[in-house]
């Protein structure tokens, strides 16, 4: 099979390149580099750097390369950003996913696996989050994602683009080689920042809020391990082939851990204090986010493996002690 990853360089899509090559696909990678690293994209892989925007390099992909399943992972995903600068996120996240479908349209490509957020439910009242659950985000990373979403189900119901929508929690840990790993610049995710202060590159940590209403008042979140993760991207593929319908599902392990409980698993597991500093809240968090998983679990037979914390801080603080 003829896959092209978009975005294959970043955190998530280098994963999961090296798990389709893994299972003896023929993996094609379009990165522009801005957020990603050349160098996490597995030799096997053909690498071509570019932008989802330029509509005549993805024709022209999806044409040489007989692409038979595009995997969408190329999107500006940091929420206090989108805040700041919406105008961006429209333009690189919803301008890019219209070119991009617009290009699989006229090239006769009609699959595609993407890579969503649980941002599109905003605020929820109900845990965990199913989904039917209403979406209403909270921030422009969220609505640009929604867009995204819904763009894609109207070029289906168009033009017969089949798709598998993935709305991911927090994806977290590294790959167990310790050769694949997070890797922001700057930094803004909670599990490599906690790492970062028990490597000395950082005084403390900075924990955005102790008022939310949960049990000790910081936020929670269901953290997923990225292999995990993989996995359900690469049965998403397989669904697509199997039964031709598009459809779209959470991602998570049905349970969270708030800031300060991550904090208490990163001492145990590197034996370092991690002192940190109450600060402001972040604008557009919520304070709980959990993924309910039954749909993925039934449908596409997922069966995670690395539900354990910290398991996941530990496959993480090897990849930077690696590095």
């Amino acid at each position: 099979m003829n896959i092209l990853i978009i975005g294959g360089a970043g955190y998530i899509g280098s994963h999961q390149v090296k798990m389709m090559l893994d299972y003896h696909n023929n993996v094609i990678v379009l990165d522009n580099l801005n957020t990603g690293y050349q160098e996490m994209v597995d030799h096997k892989a053909k690498f071509i750097k570019g932008d989802i925007r330029d509509y005549d390099l993805v024709c022209s992909i999806l044409k040489n390369e007989n692409i038979d399943v595009v995997m969408h992972f190329a999107a500006l995903s940091l929420v206090g950003v989108s805040m700041s600068q919406p105008s961006e996120y429209y333009d690189n996240n919803v301008v890019g996913m219209l070119n991009l479908l617009n290009c699989m349209k006229d090239c006769n490509v009609n699959k595609i696996v993407f890579s969503s957020t649980a941002a599109v439910y905003g605020e929820q009242t109900k845990m965990p989050i199913d989904e039917d659950a209403l979406t209403n985000p909270t921030n422009p990373y969220g609505e640009t994602k929604l867009a995204m979403e819904k763009m894609i189900k109207w070029f289906d119901e168009a033009y017969g683009i089949k798709y598998v929508t993935l709305r991911y929690f927090n994806v977290a840990g590294a790959s167990f080689d310790s050769t694949l790993g997070e890797l922001h610049n700057p930094e803004t995710h909670l599990i490599p920042i906690i790492l970062q202060v028990a490597l000395n590159q950082r005084e403390y940590l900075g924990v955005f809020g102790d008022d939310y209403d949960t049990n000790d008042g910081t936020c929670i979140r269901d953290y997923i391990h990225v292999e995990d993760l993989c996995m359900a991207h690469k049965l998403a593929v397989d669904y697509l082939f199997e039964t031709n319908k598009s459809n779209y599902f959470n991602l998570g392990y049905g349970h969270g851990f708030s800031v300060m409980e991550m904090i208490e698993a990163a001492r145990k597991v590197t034996s370092h204090a991690i002192p940190l500093k109450i600060e402001a809240r972040r604008a557009g968090d919520p304070a709980l986010l959990i993924a309910s998983n039954d749909k993925a679990k039934k449908v596409l037979h997922w069966n995670p493996q690395y539900d354990d914390i910290e398991l996941i801080i530990n496959s993480a603080y090897q990849f930077y002690l690696k590095r």
